[in-house]
Order: C-alpha cells, then sequence, then structure tokens
C-alpha cells in the first residue's frame, strides 16, 4: 500500500522517526547533554575523551552534537568510522579525512599526520580534533597509534585531541595495559543507557512534535507497548514506532494501538 499520505494522515508535515534528524531537533535530555558537555569541556582543555553506548542508544547523534558545540572558529573536526584496520590502514583512513595524501609507508603517513596537526594548531590557530567512531573493533596496538599522533617531535604539547566512540567492548580495551599511555590522555569517560519508560514517552511525544503533530497518534496502551518491545532502545523505538504508523495507516485508524505495535515486531523481527 502506498504510505506517501500516512505523514499528513496523523497531522504530520514529515516523516517521523527518520534517522534523518537535525542537531537543532534532537531529544534533548540530561542523558544526553551531561556527556556532551564533558566531552566538550575535555577537548576544550586540550585533552580527548571517550563515549561508550550500546548500539541504538544516539550515540552518533550525540557526536553530531558534540561537533556542532564546537566551533569552526576554534576547532578543525574530522569524523572517521573506524573498525579493525590495520596501523597503516587507520592512518590513511585519518589521512583522507584531514586532506593528507593518504599513500605511503606507515611512518610517511604518520609523518604527514603529525605535520598537519602542527600546522593547524601553529600557522591555522584552530585545533584539530578526531571523532573515532566504532572504536570497539580496533585492536589494542593499532589504536596505539593515538598517542604517537598527539605528540609531535619533542614538543610536550598535545597538538590533537581525539574523541574515540564505541559499544560497551571499548570499556575493555581501554582497561588494555598496552594503552595506558592513551587513556592517560582522556580527561573524560562518558556513557549513555537506554531511555527508562517515562523517558521513551516523552521521547515518542518529542519525535510527534517535531515532525508536525499537535497530538501523539498513539493511545494509552501502544507507548507502554513500545517500551515493552523496544526497552528504551532510541533505534528500536524507532522502527516499531514508524512501522506501526504504517499499519494503523493501512487498516484506517488515526490512532496506533497496542495491537499495530505488536504486529510491527512481528514484521519487524520475525
Amino acid at each position: 500500500m502506498n504510505h506517501s499520505d500516512m505523514p499528513s494522515r496523523f497531522g504530520f508535515h514529515s516523516l517521523p522517526f527518520t534517522r534523518e534528524i537535525r542537531v537543532a531537533d534532537r531529544f534533548v535530555h540530561e542523558l544526553y547533554e551531561r556527556p556532551r558537555e564533558y566531552l566538550r569541556r575535555a577537548v576544550d582543555k586540550r585533552m580527548s575523551g571517550a563515549l561508550i553506548a550500546p548500539a541504538g542508544t544516539g550515540k552518533t547523534t550525540l557526536l553530531r552534537a558534540l561537533m556542532d558545540a564546537l566551533p569552526e572558529s576554534r576547532y578543525r573536526v574530522r569524523y572517521v568510522k573506524v573498525t579493525d584496520l590495520s596501523k597503516r590502514d587507520l592512518c590513511r583512513e585519518i589521512a583522507t579525512a584531514v586532506g593528507v595524501a593518504p599513500a605511503g609507508t606507515y611512518p610517511t603517513l604518520v609523518r604527514r599526520l603529525q605535520e598537519r596537526f602542527a600546522n593547524d594548531l601553529d600557522v591555522e590557530a584552530v585545533r584539530p580534533v578526531l571523532f573515532l567512531d566504532d572504536g570497539h573493533g580496533m585492536r589494542p596496538e593499532v589504536l596505539g597509534i593515538l598517542r604517537i599522533l598527539t605528540n609531535f617531535e619533542m614538543d610536550s604539547r598535545l597538538v590533537l585531541s581525539f574523541v574515540l566512540a564505541g559499544q560497551p567492548p571499548l570499556s575493555r580495551l581501554l582497561g588494555d595495559e598496552r594503552l595506558k599511555d592513551v587513556t592517560h590522555r582522556l580527561a573524560h569517560c562518558a556513557t549513555l543507557r537506554p531511555l527508562s519508560r517515562k523517558e521513551t514517552n516523552d521521547y515518542i511525544v518529542h519525535r510527534c512534535r517535531i515532525a508536525g503533530s499537535t497530538s501523539v497518534p498513539f493511545d494509552g496502551g501502544a507507548m507502554p507497548a513500545i517500551y515493552e518491545i523496544g526497552r528504551g532502545n532510541l533505534r528500536a523505538t524507532d522502527h516499531l514506532a514508524l512501522q506501526a504508523l504504517e499499519l494503523a495507516h493501512d487498516a484506517g485508524c488515526d490512532v496506533v494501538d497496542a495491537q499495530h505495535v505488536t504486529e510491527a515486531r512481528r514484521l519487524l523481527w520475525p
């Protein structure tokens, strides 16, 4: 069935519960604003930070909000999605992100990156900041590169700040003895958790509001059902809410009920 008219049926001016959301329209809550502020302060002190969060709990949105809080006049922020890379490949990914030629040997790449970061700081008067996402999949010996990149020659300054983000295994990784020189550069390690029942309700109301609805098209049974199934995970909540809205639309209903949510779960996760 055509769902193009679904938003208007429920009073939305845009499709709700999608991943495409402006930073200004994010769900503003202490759960996210406090770690964002702590990480901003870490970077402001010329240190680094870490963000550890289960999948689907708002890690990427928080990183975008943090980037928005670091003015371009003072910071040069670059985002790099890292996985299980070799030392050379990690340097190549970082080089591409910061506009350095990604060719050459590992020592050559390290030298180019160090020079770029020092140039940003000394010549262009902006502090380079790297956001390294999905760091939980990296090997300790590869993440150890961050110690080398943050220092330049015999200079005692830390020429680079980084925010290392990843899922809970990142916590164990940072406890590795081989990374103690990296963890010493972390001024703060922030964590995220799933939403509570009330927070989930508030989140659903917020997402409906920014999509243009003056009312919430979920009845008294639908909201608890979404929480019981999604357990406060933002990604699961978005998927359930959107699928349930489409089912209600197909059934000619103006309000989503618990049955629509249950059916949405069956379709999403058979």
